[in-house]
């Protein structure tokens, strides 16, 4: 069945109607099965009711419940397919008042499928709950994991899949954030999944709750081309039956392309009415070079994008040069009061007038009157036929302020070309993970509710959504703690920020590369007590040890000779924190390309 929505062609229910039928709840399992099962056959706990019926659930064993009607506003239908950090993950089939979930002891979940990590749709009651695992694999191998379950009411709202306004008590509806969340854990790359074993019960007092389960392949496939990171949750428009035109910079370049969208941090759905993508035309602005191509997203050209979720476009035969500006069209047909925003984009986008309509599919650029300076909704742009993916994760001088508007001069955007103009070592694509304002240990954007605060969750909370489920992401470049010294951050708790995203991405197999800290002495608030961190920090990662498998010494590039703790004059952009063109530049070229591929695929210097 499919429903239409404005002319929008929304997803399918998937053969849910016997599962949502009414009637008696089916009955709970009262062992674990010998073989591994199905996780729906597990179920023995509801999580979800109506508000006029607490009763039918009980989720944490005090009579509280998640709400079905808040859970519908956020567009989490029952066997809707939410896409989380790269995984396609299906709410249960069940309606309210039904088993939705299994209490994690030790059962095994039948699975299959080659990937590069497990997600689970997860939350924990009576507290945050830590377990291990094991995943067993086709050839008779296994593998152990360990993970952690937020609580479902006192959990991290910067990295919830979803929160919602209320919960369901025994006696009646209480406005309280509930929350639920997905967790990654490491498989074996290349062996084939047979099953999940789930944790071992914690003990009285709390549970560990699975609603989904699912391997995760982030894009065997595929290589980022271009990417951007979601900075915050802000105010925009009013955006009303308009088109936005965007416009992007492509790294790598292939003969096929998909397109990633986002809803995150979202408390309610977003309808997509058609996309396209076009290469800009030579004059720039509004205008494309040929007709654009429309996007479709599971065969349709509409989509509708749950709260928290994301959309990955299907794959289009369409070329994608390296190093040209991509205009990709949105045309949103309802209105849009706040969206997911990269706010520096450094890139003037385009807008048509409201009530227009959709004019995805026009070539020129009068429809298009207005502008917008950041990148709404859109998170990736990615192509075949590349060998994968280096993300570079930093703050403001990655994300290239103090570049040029317009010109693609951020650091990553130097090191993208550098890949693409040699061909001794693999012709990575790059993407930017960069935020503007971002920190590694404390969350500038709380991770919830419309905010003017646009630098992002910290560089540990998003790691999963920006780095680790990024398209066949091979390494990871880390160059970020001058925002969190600067906040008053000590040098040791940056550090350790910095030793867990590597020991995360050691896990799932990543080189990790980190950069030392750049000066930043002029800028009002870079005090001798900041550079005393910051020098603290820098000299931890000189001797790195086996945390990091390379250090790029971007200190040293930056620094003035006669002033260490400055930026050298010809490389500062006016306000001694942040880089001009020169500067950038210097970094994007200092790179060793050496460095960026695993060790077993190095040969000669370019």
């Amino acid at each position: 069945m499919r429903v239409r929505l404005r002319g929008a062609v929304l997803a399918p229910v998937l053969s849910c109607a016997l599962a949502s039928a009414a009637g008696p709840a089916a009955p709970a399992p009262t062992q674990r099965p010998a073989e591994p099962a199905p996780l729906e056959k597990l179920f023995d706990n509801t999580a979800v009711s109506e508000p006029s019926a607490p009763a039918s659930a009980d989720f944490d064993g005090a009579g509280n419940s998640l709400s079905a009607r808040d859970l519908a506003a956020a567009g989490w239908t029952p066997g809707r397919v939410l896409t989380f950090d790269a995984a396609r993950l299906r709410w249960p089939c069940a309606a309210a008042g039904r088993p939705d979930n299994v209490r994690a002891d030790g059962q095994a979940v039948r699975l299959s499928g080659r990937g590069d990590a497990l997600s689970l749709l997860v939350a924990a009651t009576g507290g945050a709950v830590t377990g291990t695992g094991t995943v067993r694999y086709r050839d008779g191998s296994r593998s152990t994991y360990r993970l952690t379950a937020p609580d479902w009411r006192t959990g991290p709202l910067s990295t919830k899949a979803v929160a919602l306004p209320h919960m369901n008590t025994p006696g009646g509806q209480r406005a309280e954030r509930t929350r639920l969340y997905v967790v990654s854990v490491p498989v074996a790359r290349g062996r084939e999944v047979a099953a999940l074993v789930l944790p071992r019960d914690p003990g009285p007092g709390a549970d560990l709750h699975v609603f989904a389960v699912t391997v995760r392949d982030n894009g065997a496939a595929w290589t980022g081309s271009w990417g951007a990171s979601t900075a915050g949750y802000a105010k925009v428009g009013p955006w009303r039956d308009q088109t936005l035109r965007l416009v992007v910079h492509s790294g790598a370049g292939g003969p096929r392309v998909r397109v990633r969208l986002a809803n995150t941090f979202a408390s309610a759905p977003v309808d997509i009415g058609a996309a396209s993508v076009a290469v800009q035309g030579a004059d720039g602005g509004a205008g494309a070079a040929r007709r654009p191509v429309p996007l479709t997203f599971d065969g349709r050209r509409a989509v509708r994008i749950p709260a928290g979720a994301q959309a990955t476009g299907d794959p289009l035969d369409f070329p994608i040069p390296p190093g040209r500006n991509l205009l990709i069209s949105l045309h949103l047909p309802g209105t849009v009061t706040a969206a997911p925003v990269h706010r520096e984009s450094r890139q003037v986008s385009y807008a048509g007038a409201a009530g227009s309509g959709d004019r995805t599919g026009e070539t020129g650029g009068a429809s298009y009157p207005g502008t917008l300076t950041g990148w709404p909704f859109l998170t990736g742009v990615d192509v075949t036929g590349g060998p994968g993916s280096v993300v570079t994760l930093g703050d403001s001088v990655t994300d290239g302020q103090g570049s040029t508007p317009g010109a693609n001069r951020r650091w990553p955007d130097v090191l993208a070309r550098r890949l693409q103009a040699q061909h001794l070592l693999p012709r990575y694509g790059v993407v930017n993970s960069g935020i503007a304002a971002n920190r590694v240990v404390t969350d500038r954007y709380p991770g919830d509710g419309v905010s003017t605060d646009t630098g992002g969750v910290s560089a540990r909370h998003r790691l999963e959504r920006d780095v680790l489920a990024q398209p066949s992401v091979r390494t990871v470049v880390v160059f970020e703690g001058i925002n969190d010294v600067r906040a008053g951050t000590p040098a040791r708790e940056v550090l350790a920020g910095l030793r867990s995203i590597a020991r995360r991405a050691h896990e799932r197999g990543l080189r990790v590369v980190a950069a030392t800290l750049a000066p930043c002495e002029g800028f009002p608030d870079c005090t001798a007590a900041v550079e005393e961190r910051r020098t603290a920090v820098n000299a931890a990662l000189r001797a790195r040890g086996a945390d990091f498998d390379a250090v790029l010494d971007f200190d040293a590039v930056l620094r003035d000779p006669a002033r260490p703790q400055r930026l050298l004059p010809a490389y500062d952009s006016g306000d001694h924190l942040h880089p001009g063109d020169a500067g950038l530049r210097a970094l994007g070229e200092s790179v060793d390309l050496r460095t960026l591929p695993p060790p077993t695929r190095t040969t000669s210097a370019p």
